[in-house]
């Protein structure tokens, strides 16, 4: 049986004691001090209280919900959906609303208040583990905040509607980056070192505080701030204490050719390589991607061109070093590549989760052609009904990668490092390793024209960067990661699909019979084994070589009209206009005021 997050919020346990915070503001009347000396005196109050604070991973400054963190990616260069989300297409606006566009203060406020009130627990422990672990969300909730708007106010306490530290202006981004540090380091101390895949323990602290460091570290190294070698090396510390932890280790079930696909599509999630999952059963909770992810309506999830040219060949070798990368078919790219990379996207041996037979190529739940399949169930979840596998947030493949990164970027990287770290995901893929001195002998130019403002061990750097983007896809670390790079301009950059030379009939799947029949109105002559029709009149293509949208031939262009990301605003979001009028103290982020 699944132990179960228990989410029971306080406004129920206390009768309404949170009802005050219905508007997502910290200048509330505190209608809720006269319960306190009635709730928070046992170890049980402490559980329930911090269990309310399980919520926050339901939404972030985007207000998004639970299941995200798994379509995240559509919000950037690694995921095409219908419908490109407002931060790829520039379109962004100022928001109007107090507490909107993220601006939303009302988690912190219920932290601080308990936070304020726990001490009076007679039971030691319980204080320590219950503290620790609403310090970790309110780490959690401030490394959203600044990831979004930058510098933000730092609250440690509950203030009332007439406190003048309501209205006052933003404090530095190193106050409350360092306030976020020590509350992790808090955590780390107090929280047990248990191993339990749906609550908060000391390991996963110790994991976001390498995730929060390695982003304000690189942040801070490629948008020139001060002190980013003190927080990359916090990164590689966290980072160094779980792999030293011998807590976790990577889940190999099936072996190199299905244990990444087998990790995210499994129905529960178990504490081998997962540190912390949101769980799902059927019946009780279930979620709609198995719906969304085969779906021709609702997302038709795409893999862009560019991140399938990212994956090496299965001897090491570079894909994009081939002579004819640009103009290659499907079916002869998915050949001895990574084994990833057919565990992400439908290769020519697609097979649904149980079933005997291939699945039939289909084009039609596709914006790209390569079709998403990370993480896609068994086929009894695809119905709108609901699915129920459970959904990870945190794992131990990602404090693998932030250890590497974090040396690479300090400089301090040695090939044992990286036999430790990435080279314990190749081993795990049934790749070779990454030799440092070669990669940075001979840096990828492929990767150097996608990240062009990379500085320092550039070739290793790089081959970080790439085995990060292959592991973590489509796990909503991607728009971050390119804004702490500063290589928000490569949601610029054609994100495109399959590459057909010209209309006709294709096989996907290497049997000798056709699967797609590409044509421009009139569907005569093709196959009766097509399954899919591209209508390349609707369907545009791009060209590689000569960058010519609605050519005759080349990649499919579900966005022909490119991203609009400015470099001089977009790295931060607005903050909503009522917010600025009711706090004077406060000022607009950089060109949102235009």
């Amino acid at each position: 049986m699944k132990f179960k997050i228990i989410i029971v919020g306080l406004g129920i346990v206390l009768g309404g004691m949170m009802a005050s915070c219905n508007d997502d503001f910290l200048d509330r009347p505190s209608e809720d001090q006269v319960e306190a000396p009635y709730f928070f005196n046992t170890a049980k109050d402490l559980e329930v209280a911090t269990n309310d604070f399980y919520r926050a991973f339901s939404r972030n400054s985007d207000e998004k919900e639970w299941t995200d963190s798994y379509t995240d990616d559509a919000g950037s260069d690694n995921l095409m959906p219908l419908n490109p989300s407002a931060k790829v297409r520039g379109s962004r606006v100022v928001p109007v609303a107090r507490g909107s566009g993220g601006w939303n203060w009302d988690d912190l406020r219920k932290i601080n208040y308990f936070l304020v009130n726990y001490h009076k627990v007679k039971d030691e422990a319980a204080k320590a583990k219950y503290g620790g672990i609403a310090r970790f969300f309110r780490a959690f909730f401030y490394y959203d905040k600044v990831k979004t708007f930058g510098d933000v106010p730092w609250y440690s306490g509950v203030l009332d509607a007439k406190d003048p530290e309501l209205y006052k202006g933003r404090d530095s981004r190193t106050l409350v980056m360092d306030s976020v540090m020590a509350d992790l380091d808090f955590a780390i101390a107090n929280i047990p070192a248990e191993k339990q895949v749906n609550l908060i323990t000391r390991y996963t602290a110790m994991l976001l505080k390498a995730r929060v460091a390695l982003f304000e570290g690189t942040f801070r190294k490629y948008h020139g701030l001060d002190d980013a070698d003190k927080y990359l090396t916090l990164a590689a510390a966290a980072a160094q204490d779980l792999i030293s932890s011998n807590a976790y280790t990577l889940y190999t079930e099936g072996g190199v050719e299905n244990a990444y696909r087998n990790l995210f599509a499994r129905n529960n999630q178990d504490n081998i390589e997962t540190i912390l999952a949101i769980n799902f059963e059927l019946g009780l909770k279930v979620h709609s991607l198995g719906s969304s992810f085969t779906s021709a309506t609702q997302g038709s999830y795409g893999i862009p061109k560019d991140l399938v040219n990212s994956y090496l060949m299965r001897d090491g070798s570079r894909f994009t070093d081939k002579a004819n990368y640009r103009t290659m078919g499907f079916l002869e790219e998915m050949q001895n590549r990574d084994p990833r990379l057919t565990q992400t996207t439908a290769g020519p041996d697609f097979r649904v989760i149980g079933e005997s037979k291939n699945e039939p190529v289909n084009l039609s739940i596709t914006t790209t052609g390569y079709r998403l399949i990370k993480a896609l169930p068994d086929r009894s979840q695809w119905a709108t009904s609901g699915a129920y596998f459970d959904i990870i947030l945190f794992r131990y493949a990602e404090a693998l990668l932030v250890f590497a990164e974090a040396k690479a970027e300090l400089g301090t990287l040695t090939q044992g490092d990286l036999n430790i770290s990435i080279n314990k995901l190749r081993t795990r893929s049934g790749m070779p390793n990454l030799d440092m001195a070669q990669a940075n002998a001979n840096p990828d130019p492929y990767l150097l024209a996608m990240y062009p403002n990379v500085k320092g061990m550039q070739g290793v750097i790089l081959e970080i960067r790439r085995e990060r983007r292959a592991e973590l896809f489509n796990e909503g670390f991607r728009w971050d990661d390119l804004m702490r790079w500063k290589e928000g301009l490569k949601v610029n950059q054609p994100i495109v699909g399959v590459y057909f030379p010209g209309v006709g009939a294709y096989d996907f799947t290497g049997d000798g019979q056709a699967d797609v029949f590409v044509h421009t109105g009139s569907t005569a002559g093709a196959p009766s084994s097509v399954t899919s029709m591209v209508n390349i009149k609707q369907r545009t293509l791009w060209d590689p070589l000569t960058g010519q949208q609605g050519a005759s031939a080349g990649n499919i262009d579900p966005f022909p009209n490119r991203g609009g990301f400015r470099e001089d605003r977009d790295y931060f979001a607005p903050i909503p206009s009522e917010e600025l009028l009711l706090n004077r103290s406060l000022e607009q982020n950089d060109k949102w005021d235009e």
